[in-house]
Protein backbone atom coordinates (compact mmCIF):
# COMPACT_ATOMS: atom_id res chain seq x y z
CA UNK A 1 0.00 0.00 0.00
CA UNK A 2 1.09 3.71 -0.87
CA UNK A 3 1.48 5.46 2.34
CA UNK A 4 2.60 8.73 3.60
CA UNK A 5 4.43 8.47 7.48
CA UNK A 6 4.19 11.40 9.49
CA UNK A 7 5.86 11.25 13.29
CA UNK A 8 8.97 11.99 15.26
CA UNK A 9 10.26 9.83 18.18
CA UNK A 10 11.31 6.80 18.26
CA UNK A 11 8.03 5.35 19.51
CA UNK A 12 6.97 6.27 15.54
CA UNK A 13 10.22 4.89 14.07
CA UNK A 14 9.37 1.43 15.59
CA UNK A 15 5.78 1.75 13.79
CA UNK A 16 7.81 3.05 10.55
CA UNK A 17 10.27 0.44 10.63
CA UNK A 18 7.28 -2.09 10.92
CA UNK A 19 5.51 -0.66 8.06
CA UNK A 20 8.66 -0.88 5.78
CA UNK A 21 8.97 -4.60 6.52
CA UNK A 22 5.98 -5.27 6.09
CA UNK A 23 6.34 -3.84 2.41
CA UNK A 24 4.83 -1.45 2.59
CA UNK A 25 4.99 1.82 -0.46
CA UNK A 26 6.31 4.74 1.99
CA UNK A 27 6.07 7.31 -0.67
CA UNK A 28 7.01 10.29 1.52
CA UNK A 29 8.05 10.37 4.83
CA UNK A 30 7.19 13.80 7.46
CA UNK A 31 8.62 14.82 10.88
CA UNK A 32 9.27 17.51 12.96
CA UNK A 33 12.19 19.67 12.30
CA UNK A 34 15.34 19.36 14.03
CA UNK A 35 15.82 20.76 17.61
CA UNK A 36 18.60 22.03 19.54
CA UNK A 37 19.50 19.44 22.20
CA UNK A 38 21.98 18.06 24.63
CA UNK A 39 24.33 20.16 26.46
CA UNK A 40 25.90 21.84 23.34
CA UNK A 41 22.11 22.68 22.12
CA UNK A 42 23.40 21.33 18.71
CA UNK A 43 20.46 20.58 16.44
CA UNK A 44 19.50 16.96 16.13
CA UNK A 45 17.87 15.09 14.03
CA UNK A 46 14.67 13.04 15.09
CA UNK A 47 14.37 9.03 15.22
CA UNK A 48 11.93 9.24 12.51
CA UNK A 49 14.17 11.50 10.22
CA UNK A 50 17.45 9.09 11.07
CA UNK A 51 16.01 6.08 9.80
CA UNK A 52 14.37 7.45 6.63
CA UNK A 53 17.80 9.03 5.50
CA UNK A 54 18.96 5.34 6.49
CA UNK A 55 16.62 4.13 4.32
CA UNK A 56 16.64 6.34 1.39
CA UNK A 57 13.34 7.97 1.88
CA UNK A 58 11.78 10.78 0.92
CA UNK A 59 12.02 13.31 3.71
CA UNK A 60 9.89 16.52 4.49
CA UNK A 61 10.38 18.54 7.54
CA UNK A 62 7.56 21.50 7.31
CA UNK A 63 6.86 24.31 10.58
CA UNK A 64 3.40 23.64 9.76
CA UNK A 65 1.14 21.48 7.59
CA UNK A 66 -1.10 24.82 6.80
CA UNK A 67 1.59 25.96 4.03
CA UNK A 68 0.20 25.53 0.60
CA UNK A 69 3.26 23.63 -0.61
CA UNK A 70 3.51 21.26 1.84
CA UNK A 71 0.12 20.41 1.05
CA UNK A 72 0.39 20.23 -2.73
CA UNK A 73 3.02 17.76 -2.24
CA UNK A 74 0.85 15.69 -0.06
CA UNK A 75 -1.60 15.73 -3.04
CA UNK A 76 1.26 14.55 -5.40
CA UNK A 77 1.72 11.88 -3.59
CA UNK A 78 -1.19 10.50 -4.23
CA UNK A 79 -1.17 8.49 -1.33
CA UNK A 80 -3.94 5.69 -0.01
CA UNK A 81 -3.42 6.32 3.80
CA UNK A 82 -1.42 8.60 5.86
CA UNK A 83 -0.18 7.02 8.88
CA UNK A 84 0.64 9.74 12.06
CA UNK A 85 2.41 8.51 15.28
CA UNK A 86 3.54 11.12 17.77
CA UNK A 87 4.20 13.59 14.85
CA UNK A 88 3.96 16.68 17.67
CA UNK A 89 2.05 18.79 14.65
CA UNK A 90 -1.52 19.48 13.87
CA UNK A 91 -3.37 18.04 10.99
CA UNK A 92 -5.79 20.90 9.75
CA UNK A 93 -8.99 19.35 7.95
CA UNK A 94 -7.53 20.16 4.66
CA UNK A 95 -4.69 17.60 5.10
CA UNK A 96 -7.11 15.01 6.38
CA UNK A 97 -8.66 14.01 3.66
CA UNK A 98 -5.68 14.31 1.12
CA UNK A 99 -4.91 10.58 1.38
CA UNK A 100 -8.20 8.32 -0.10
CA UNK A 101 -8.60 6.63 3.06
CA UNK A 102 -7.79 9.03 5.10
CA UNK A 103 -5.29 9.66 8.08
CA UNK A 104 -5.17 6.64 10.86
CA UNK A 105 -3.21 7.23 13.82
CA UNK A 106 -1.13 4.91 16.85
CA UNK A 107 -2.46 6.24 19.92
CA UNK A 108 -1.12 5.10 23.26
CA UNK A 109 -4.22 4.34 25.50
CA UNK A 110 -7.35 2.50 24.68
CA UNK A 111 -9.28 5.27 23.92
CA UNK A 112 -11.89 7.10 24.82
CA UNK A 113 -9.53 6.70 27.84
CA UNK A 114 -6.27 9.08 28.08
CA UNK A 115 -7.16 11.42 25.01
CA UNK A 116 -4.58 13.92 24.62
CA UNK A 117 -0.63 14.17 24.76
CA UNK A 118 0.57 12.03 27.81
CA UNK A 119 -1.45 9.12 27.71
CA UNK A 120 1.33 6.47 29.05
CA UNK A 121 2.28 8.86 32.20
CA UNK A 122 -1.56 9.49 33.10
CA UNK A 123 -2.24 5.74 32.87
CA UNK A 124 0.34 5.24 35.46
CA UNK A 125 -0.26 8.28 37.82
CA UNK A 126 -3.98 6.97 37.86
CA UNK A 127 -2.55 3.37 38.95
CA UNK A 128 -4.34 1.96 35.68
CA UNK A 129 -3.94 -1.63 35.49
CA UNK A 130 -3.96 -2.05 32.05
CA UNK A 131 -3.69 -0.16 28.80
CA UNK A 132 -3.20 -0.40 25.07
CA UNK A 133 -2.99 0.93 21.54
CA UNK A 134 -5.67 2.09 19.56
CA UNK A 135 -5.47 2.52 15.60
CA UNK A 136 -7.98 5.95 14.84
CA UNK A 137 -9.26 7.38 12.03
CA UNK A 138 -8.21 10.69 12.38
CA UNK A 139 -10.37 13.71 12.37
CA UNK A 140 -10.54 17.22 13.17
CA UNK A 141 -10.76 17.07 17.09
CA UNK A 142 -8.52 15.94 19.97
CA UNK A 143 -7.73 12.13 19.30
CA UNK A 144 -11.74 12.07 18.93
CA UNK A 145 -11.92 9.98 15.71
CA UNK A 146 -13.62 6.76 15.53
CA UNK A 147 -11.83 3.39 16.55
CA UNK A 148 -10.65 0.80 13.94
CA UNK A 149 -8.49 -1.66 16.44
CA UNK A 150 -7.65 -1.93 19.95
CA UNK A 151 -4.99 -4.22 21.49
CA UNK A 152 -5.05 -4.15 25.71
CA UNK A 153 -1.59 -4.73 27.45
CA UNK A 154 -1.44 -5.11 31.14
CA UNK A 155 0.79 -2.76 32.79
CA UNK A 156 3.19 -4.05 35.07
CA UNK A 157 4.09 -3.49 39.24
CA UNK A 158 7.75 -1.73 37.59
CA UNK A 159 6.60 -0.30 34.36
CA UNK A 160 8.03 2.98 34.07
CA UNK A 161 6.92 5.83 31.18
CA UNK A 162 9.97 4.41 29.52
CA UNK A 163 9.59 0.74 29.58
CA UNK A 164 5.40 1.19 28.99
CA UNK A 165 6.51 3.60 25.94
CA UNK A 166 8.69 0.64 24.62
CA UNK A 167 6.01 -1.85 25.05
CA UNK A 168 3.63 0.35 23.05
CA UNK A 169 5.51 1.38 20.76
CA UNK A 170 5.91 -2.55 19.22
CA UNK A 171 2.26 -3.05 20.03
CA UNK A 172 1.57 -0.16 17.91
CA UNK A 173 3.16 -0.83 15.28
CA UNK A 174 2.23 -4.43 14.69
CA UNK A 175 -1.42 -3.51 15.40
CA UNK A 176 -1.06 -0.93 12.52
CA UNK A 177 0.27 -3.11 10.34
CA UNK A 178 -2.44 -5.29 11.24
CA UNK A 179 -4.90 -2.96 10.44
CA UNK A 180 -3.82 -1.69 6.93
CA UNK A 181 -3.99 -5.59 5.97
CA UNK A 182 -7.90 -5.80 7.23
CA UNK A 183 -11.04 -4.07 6.23
CA UNK A 184 -12.28 -2.36 9.49
CA UNK A 185 -15.55 -1.37 10.57
CA UNK A 186 -15.11 2.23 12.58
CA UNK A 187 -16.48 2.35 16.02
CA UNK A 188 -17.32 5.58 17.37
CA UNK A 189 -15.96 6.24 20.72
CA UNK A 190 -18.13 6.55 24.26
CA UNK A 191 -18.59 9.62 25.02
CA UNK A 192 -19.22 9.08 28.38
CA UNK A 193 -16.25 7.09 29.07
CA UNK A 194 -13.40 10.38 28.20
CA UNK A 195 -10.78 10.82 30.04
CA UNK A 196 -7.94 13.47 28.99
CA UNK A 197 -3.67 13.08 29.01
CA UNK A 198 -2.80 16.52 29.71
CA UNK A 199 0.82 17.21 29.32
CA UNK A 200 2.83 17.03 32.30
CA UNK A 201 4.19 20.17 33.70
CA UNK A 202 7.18 20.80 35.18
CA UNK A 203 5.98 21.66 38.61
CA UNK A 204 4.63 17.88 38.95
CA UNK A 205 7.74 16.55 39.57
CA UNK A 206 8.06 17.82 42.68
CA UNK A 207 6.67 14.87 45.43
CA UNK A 208 4.93 15.69 48.16
CA UNK A 209 5.48 13.74 51.04
CA UNK A 210 2.20 14.31 52.69
CA UNK A 211 0.38 12.08 49.48
CA UNK A 212 0.25 8.17 50.42
CA UNK A 213 3.31 6.35 49.42
CA UNK A 214 1.38 4.43 46.52
CA UNK A 215 0.91 8.03 44.82
CA UNK A 216 4.57 8.69 45.08
CA UNK A 217 5.62 5.59 43.72
CA UNK A 218 3.52 5.92 41.01
CA UNK A 219 5.27 9.18 40.63
CA UNK A 220 8.82 8.31 40.53
CA UNK A 221 7.57 5.77 37.47
CA UNK A 222 5.43 7.93 35.11
CA UNK A 223 8.41 10.59 35.58
CA UNK A 224 10.82 8.05 34.57
CA UNK A 225 12.71 9.17 32.52
CA UNK A 226 11.59 12.30 32.20
CA UNK A 227 11.15 15.02 33.79
CA UNK A 228 11.45 12.89 36.54
CA UNK A 229 10.41 12.78 40.45
CA UNK A 230 12.01 15.36 42.45
CA UNK A 231 12.19 16.67 46.01
CA UNK A 232 15.03 18.51 48.09
CA UNK A 233 17.76 18.07 50.75
CA UNK A 234 19.42 21.12 52.10
CA UNK A 235 18.51 23.07 49.27
CA UNK A 236 19.99 20.13 46.62
CA UNK A 237 17.41 18.86 43.91
CA UNK A 238 17.49 14.85 44.14
CA UNK A 239 16.24 13.20 41.32
CA UNK A 240 14.48 9.69 41.73
CA UNK A 241 14.74 6.72 39.59
CA UNK A 242 13.55 3.88 41.37
CA UNK A 243 11.56 3.53 44.71
CA UNK A 244 8.66 1.00 46.12
CA UNK A 245 5.98 1.63 48.79
CA UNK A 246 6.28 0.13 51.84
CA UNK A 247 4.85 -0.26 55.75
CA UNK A 248 6.12 1.81 57.48
CA UNK A 249 4.57 5.40 59.67
CA UNK A 250 6.55 8.48 60.96
CA UNK A 251 6.67 12.39 59.91
CA UNK A 252 5.75 13.16 56.34
CA UNK A 253 9.52 14.03 54.48
CA UNK A 254 11.43 12.34 57.35
CA UNK A 255 14.29 9.50 56.80
CA UNK A 256 13.24 6.59 58.69
CA UNK A 257 16.75 4.71 58.20
CA UNK A 258 19.63 4.39 55.82
CA UNK A 259 20.20 0.55 55.14
CA UNK A 260 20.57 -2.06 52.26
CA UNK A 261 16.79 -1.68 51.98
CA UNK A 262 17.10 1.88 50.44
CA UNK A 263 16.89 5.07 52.17
CA UNK A 264 13.20 4.92 53.41
CA UNK A 265 11.30 8.27 54.13
CA UNK A 266 7.75 8.56 55.43
CA UNK A 267 4.86 8.98 53.41
CA UNK A 268 1.35 10.96 54.05
CA UNK A 269 0.52 7.28 54.79
CA UNK A 270 2.96 4.07 54.66
CA UNK A 271 6.54 4.84 53.17
CA UNK A 272 8.63 4.46 50.37
CA UNK A 273 12.30 3.01 50.11
CA UNK A 274 14.24 4.94 47.55
CA UNK A 275 16.35 2.26 46.12
CA UNK A 276 18.23 4.69 43.03
CA UNK A 277 18.45 8.36 42.73
CA UNK A 278 20.73 11.15 41.95
CA UNK A 279 21.95 14.61 43.12
CA UNK A 280 21.90 17.55 40.82
CA UNK A 281 25.14 17.15 38.64
CA UNK A 282 25.78 13.95 39.41
CA UNK A 283 25.73 10.72 38.70
CA UNK A 284 22.63 7.97 39.11
CA UNK A 285 23.19 5.87 41.73
CA UNK A 286 22.24 3.25 43.53
CA UNK A 287 20.91 4.06 47.23
CA UNK A 288 23.75 2.31 49.31
CA UNK A 289 26.66 3.80 46.56
CA UNK A 290 25.01 7.39 47.14
CA UNK A 291 25.15 6.88 50.54
CA UNK A 292 28.82 5.99 50.83
CA UNK A 293 29.03 9.62 49.24
CA UNK A 294 26.46 11.71 50.90
CA UNK A 295 25.81 11.66 54.78
CA UNK A 296 22.19 11.17 55.47
CA UNK A 297 20.78 10.90 58.75
CA UNK A 298 17.55 9.47 60.45
CA UNK A 299 15.53 12.07 61.00
CA UNK A 300 16.41 14.59 57.84
CA UNK A 301 13.24 16.12 56.30
CA UNK A 302 13.40 15.91 52.37
CA UNK A 303 11.68 18.65 50.55
CA UNK A 304 11.45 21.16 53.34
Amino acid sequence: MKLIFAGTPPFAATALEALLAAHHEVALVLTQPDRPAGRGMEPQSSAVKQLAQARGLLLAQPMTLKDAAIQRQLLAVNAEVMVVAAYGLILPPSVLTIPRRGCLNIHASLLPRWRGAAPIQRALLAGDSATGITIMQMDAGLDTGAILLQEKIEIDDEDTAQTLNDKLAELGAQTMVRALATTLRPCAQDSVQVTYAEKIRKEEAAIDWTQPALHIARRVRALNPTPGATTTIHGQRLKLWRARPIAAAGEAGTVLTTDTGGIVVACGSGALAIEELQREGGKRLAAQTFLRGFKLSIGTRLGA
